[in-house]
């Protein structure tokens, strides 16, 4: 009804907000370990760049800008091989992880689920998808496309972990900051692996913060039936590129106050998130297995089953974190 979608509307406007603010902070620390350049220089300059290739490129060039992007997620593998980690703990801790009890133990593990299976993903997905025109004989591609994306996510984002816990752990210093991480490389890897850390925020930070915004005017414009095409002018869609242009403005105010608590943010807002996907994630599993909507490509077996394990996973973590945010 028009209620629940106003509020799953709102939670997902707020929890990518959050996220914005997270990947302008990134790109803030990155300039700041690799030229020393305050924030409030870099902040504005780097939403000036995401909105003028959204707002004025087509959907070719955004693209095939964000591809050049992506690839320097590349620095985060050298730096955390840089690092050099006890591979044989790591190893373990892959195979055998340990499971946390307190509950910013658990914070962690509900904020890692909300911002790896983050809802706004799900929404550019299916927008971006819509939105290049893909056709059913494209799907094998398509299918392609998003599988090897998801397992480099992964692979990258083992190799952060990494790198953090070769330093930050192991010296037991404490994030106040996203360019704590950056810095903490240097003493232990070298300034090689400090400067790849930083390239990586950076990269990853104007990667997020033009796709980020962007999912956010697809759900907006959609949700309110209005045209979402970045082949269209702002004449033609001024409710989604006022969407994109309002979530970037709105992030980068909060990122320049001073004191501004942006650690909490980040993990209050992918918290926000991992909550958003037990509404989201039964929704869509129910869209896969109608076999009126889906025919051929509906949800098999298997796949059913995966998709109710990760539901599964969500839903306990969230409310562990709840029951022990009570206690």
């Amino acid at each position: 009804g028009t209620r629940a979608t106003t509020v799953a509307l709102t939670a997902l406007v707020v929890a990518n907000v959050g996220t914005i603010c997270a990947e302008f902070a990134g790109v803030a620390a990155g300039m700041e370990v690799l030229t020393g350049w305050s924030r409030y220089l870099t902040v504005p300059f780097a939403a000036l760049a995401v909105g003028v290739l959204v707002l004025r490129g087509s959907f070719a060039r955004v693209e095939h800008v964000l591809l050049v992007l992506s690839a320097i997620f590349i620095a985060y593998i050298c730096s955390g091989v840089l690092a050099a980690p006890d591979w044989g703990a790591t190893a373990r801790g892959l195979v055998v992880p340990s499971l946390p009890s307190t509950r910013h133990g658990i914070l962690v593990v509900v904020a890692t689920l909300g911002t790896t299976l983050a809802p706004w993903g799900l929404v550019f997905i299916q927008s971006y998808a819509v939105d290049k025109r893909l056709r059913v004989k494209d799907l094998a591609y398509e299918r392609v496309d998003v599988v090897s994306g998801a397992v480099l996510t992964g692979i990258i984002g083992v190799f952060i972990v990494v790198a953090c816990a070769a330093t930050l752990h192991a010296t037991g210093k404490h994030i106040h900051e996203a360019s704590d991480a950056a810095i903490a490389l240097r003493p232990l890897a070298g300034s090689s692996a400090q400067t790849l850390f930083g390239l990586g925020l950076v990269g990853a930070g104007l990667l997020a913060a033009a796709v980020v915004p962007l999912s956010t005017a697809y759900s907006v414009a959609e949700s309110f039936g209005q045209r979402c095409d970045l082949n269209d002018g702002f004449r033609e869609a001024p409710l989604f590129y006022g969407a994109y242009g309002f979530t970037i403005l709105l992030a980068i105010t909060l990122v320049l106050i001073p004191g501004a608590p942006l650690i909490p943010i980040l993990f209050l807002s992918q918290a926000l998130n991992a909550v958003l996907l037990l509404a989201i994630l039964p929704f869509l599993r129910r869209l896969a297995r109608d076999p009126e909507l889906m025919g051929t490509y509906r949800l098999g077996r298997l796949d059913s089953f995966l998709t109710g394990l990760v539901i599964g996973l969500v839903a306990a973590s969230v409310v562990t974190l709840g029951v022990l945010s009570l206690l």
